[in-house]
């Protein structure tokens, strides 16, 4: 994401508008709509850069076109050692590295044209003073999170750990900060008890081969080099790696990570990965055909079950990935909802957060990450190892988990919602139906399904849980 330049807008038009449209309507409700209407030109002030948009359209057509990449005996996980990682349900993504001094996204360099030499000038500024990775990790545990990948690199080519393969010795032991953030992360995680992930982008905008990869193939192919070595240093050095989470597989911003297999060799490189670490939960953007797929971005998850492993990625803050002075944070309904819309659907939900130079989570984004906390300390067991279904889900109304003898139902707080809510044909007896806080709720089952009771006082402001108990 980037900041984008956009005009104030003409303050004179829009009064004569104002007085010329609710000249009638009382002044204060004037006021109202005058700053609603900034806001949203100021919301909208924020747009995603071209090749950000590019980037995260590519990832999604799994979902549209059919689920692509190249395939190798021996490299995808079974079904049991998926279990732990389909079990989890929720984890934290965390975006961090040079790109959190400007305070623009984690694409600043990109999209705002930098040269490697003048980017590289930050490295010399990255010095965080409280970087704390049990802090970190505390944060996750509080939200109910699971499992946590931190960026080792992004695109930018900086790497967050002692990297004798970086090109130009581009990483944060070898610069300012001389620390090995990864080895603190990863022994931060373990620690906390959650499962270890890793984010790494073998695409680096340093080198002019990664725009030309056949015109300047010498220097594509150092590119390449430095790819493979970071990559076999993050899978041998970190003790165990629970997910490989790869980004940037494309080539030149252009079609997709399988279509650049050619030439990054994904079989190749996750053999060695699968070496060092061989139950490691791949996804797939290294062009190979992914453990679990992905899907970007807020837009709202509609649609039926998904019947594969697949999980949800996106910010708590709107406005990019990396940290950003400004600040789009998401409500806590929309969290929650959007977390029971993923999972109903059979997926995990990775929320992103972006520690700003100093290495710390805003305030703002753990108290908002400890409501959600809250929220699973009540609802969790309808969420934590759990399936999808056996109900297959109503946008914007409900949908449902299960686990043993009990079916889970998320009731979106909608204006969908009446005062009874219908379930299709069920072919278990239900034995009783109540509230997750133990109220229970009249109901009645036949052959045409179930029958809900519900009254507005049952609702709490983003869902409702609804536990169906099952005869034996």
């Amino acid at each position: 994401m980037t900041i984008v330049s956009f005009p104030l807008p003409d303050f004179n038009k829009i009064n004569k508008l104002i007085m010329l449209q609710f000249k009638l309507m009382p002044f204060k409700l004037v006021i109202i709509i005058f700053i609603s209407t900034l806001i949203s030109l100021n919301v909208h002030a924020q747009q995603m850069g071209k090749d950000e948009l590019k980037s995260m359209e590519k990832s999604n057509s799994a979902f549209k076109g059919g689920i692509r990449g190249v395939t190798g005996p021996g490299l995808n996980l079974s079904p049991e050692k998926m279990q732990w990682w389909e079990d989890a349900k929720f984890g934290m993504f965390i975006h961090w590295g040079l790109y959190a001094i400007p305070a623009t996204g984690e694409w600043t360099m990109f999209n705002k044209k930098m040269s490697p030499d003048e980017y590289a000038k930050l490295a010399d500024q990255f010095k965080p003073r409280y970087f704390n990775a049990n802090r970190w990790a505390a944060i996750a545990k509080a939200a109910g999170m699971k499992y946590m990948v931190m960026v080792a690199r992004h695109h930018d080519g900086f790497a967050m750990w002692n990297s004798p393969s970086s090109y130009h010795h581009f990483n944060s032991m070898e610069t300012a900060a001389h620390t090995d953030f990864v080895a603190q992360y990863t022994a931060a995680c373990r620690k906390a008890g959650l499962r270890v992930g890793i984010y790494y982008s073998p695409m680096d905008w340093r080198f002019p081969g990664y725009f030309d990869p056949k015109g300047q193939a010498e220097n594509a192919a150092l590119m390449k080099q430095q790819a493979y070595g970071q990559v076999a240093e993050l899978m041998k050095n970190y003790g165990k790696i629970d997910i490989l989470w790869y980004d940037g597989g494309w080539l030149s911003h252009k079609g997709t990570d399988e279509d650049a297999a050619w030439f990054w060799e994904p079989l190749k490189l996750n053999t060695i990965v699968r070496n060092y670490q061989p139950n490691i939960v791949i996804n797939p953007r290294s062009g190979m055909f992914g453990d679990f797929q992905v899907n970007e971005g807020d837009a709202e998850v509609k649609g039926p079950i998904l019947e594969f492993p697949w999980e949800k990625c996106l910010n708590l803050n709107g406005a990019s990935w990396g940290y950003n002075k400004t600040q789009h944070l998401m409500s806590l309904a929309g969290i929650l909802q959007m977390l029971v819309n993923v999972v109903d659907r059979g997926g995990n939900m990775l929320l992103n957060v972006g520690p700003d130079p100093d290495g710390v989570i805003p305030q703002t984004h753990v108290a908002r990450l400890k409501e959600v906390g809250s929220w699973l300390d009540k609802n969790g067991e309808s969420i934590y190892g759990t399936r999808a279904g056996p109900f297959q889900p109503v946008d914007s109304l409900y949908g449902s988990t299960h686990k043993g003898n009990k079916v889970y139902i998320h009731l979106i707080n909608s204006n969908k919602v009446t005062n009874e809510l219908h379930l299709p044909k069920f072919d278990r007896q239900i034995q009783s139906c109540r509230l997750i806080n133990g109220q229970d709720l009249p109901f009645s089952q036949d052959r045409n399904g179930i029958n809900i009771g519900i009254q507005k006082t049952h609702l709490e402001p983003a869902v409702t849980t609804i536990v169906l108990t099952c005869t034996n």
